[in-house]
């Protein structure tokens, strides 16, 4: 673990020390870790969105008091300062504070929730790092729905707003079933054309917005790329969830780690079936 100097100033307590907190854990300079501002209404959302794009979550622990785990774990421990909280990075067996970035007075015995930053598959996390990605793909399909759960309709082309999504779909409404507006990932869903092939499924039932084929979407998590002359920024794995299995039975186990890709969309622009898809 490195501790960072340049901590974050003028910023709320917990705030400030989580940004820190989590860059120490990750071994990055705290200007590299987002900082949500004051009153910001979910900052752990920031911060879950944040970490996806790199392959990790923030994994609750059940009772943080008596966790023994010999690594670093985000500690949030109560506080006599603004806000009421202050977070610490925790480390064990025996757990206790290995670094407190304002240097107490807060101590392990005002512990009250705790986190460990670990990636979200262990297997898919590290092998992406040596793999070879295929980079030359191409844009399949295009599918829209006008509201959550609506049928879905395949289109020839759609217009793409920055920071909405893709005109006449739910999200760009923002009535998508996980729209947030303190989240990021939800402007554009992509699967890949192989997989839907493999498994017998289509653009229809996974409910993705665009259907690619000869790109390595899972690569493209962390990353900014362009359909067509539309930029965007990969975010995290698009994971099917309790939700899809609702409304199209049996497509959650198959599609685990291989639902695809949610993004970003940084300009305006028209997405076009046959749209190049590059890194």
């Amino acid at each position: 673990m490195r501790e960072p100097r340049d901590l974050p100033a003028d910023l709320e307590p917990l705030t400030g020390s989580a940004a820190a907190c989590l860059a120490a854990i990750l071994e990055l300079d705290a200007a590299d870790v987002p900082a949500p501002p004051a009153g910001h209404p979910e900052p752990w959302t920031v911060w879950r969105s944040w970490l996806a794009g790199r392959g990790l979550g923030l994994v609750p622990i059940r009772d943080p008091a008596a966790f023994s785990w010999p690594g670093p774990w985000l500690a949030l421990l109560r506080s006599e300062r603004e806000g009421g909280h202050v977070c610490a990075v925790a480390f064990g067996p025996p757990p206790d504070i290995a670094w407190h970035p304002f240097g107490g007075p807060e101590t392990f015995a005002d512990v009250e929730a705790g986190w460990v930053v670990a990636p979200a598959d262990v297997a898919l996390w590290a092998a992406r790092r040596g793999a070879e990605p295929r980079t030359d793909g191409r844009v399949e399909a295009i599918a829209i729905a006008a509201e959550a759960e609506a049928e879905v309709e395949l289109v020839e082309q759609a217009t793409a707003a920055a920071g909405r999504g893709l005109a006449g779909d739910r999200y760009h409404a923002g009535r998508g079933t996980f729209s947030d507006p303190h989240a990021n990932g939800h402007d554009l869903t992509l699967v890949e054309g192989e997989v839907l092939d493999e498994l017998g499924l289509s653009a229809r039932t996974t409910r993705r917005n665009v259907v690619t084929r000869g790109i390595d979407l899972n690569a493209l998590v962390g990353r900014r790329f362009t359909i067509g002359g539309v930029e965007c920024a990969g975010r995290r794995l698009c994971e099917p969830c309790a939700h899809l299995q609702r409304l199209e039975p049996g497509t959650l186990r198959p599609l685990v780690h291989r639902g695809g890709l949610r993004a970003d969309i940084l300009t305006d622009g028209v997405l076009r079936v046959g749209d190049a898809v590059s890194p």
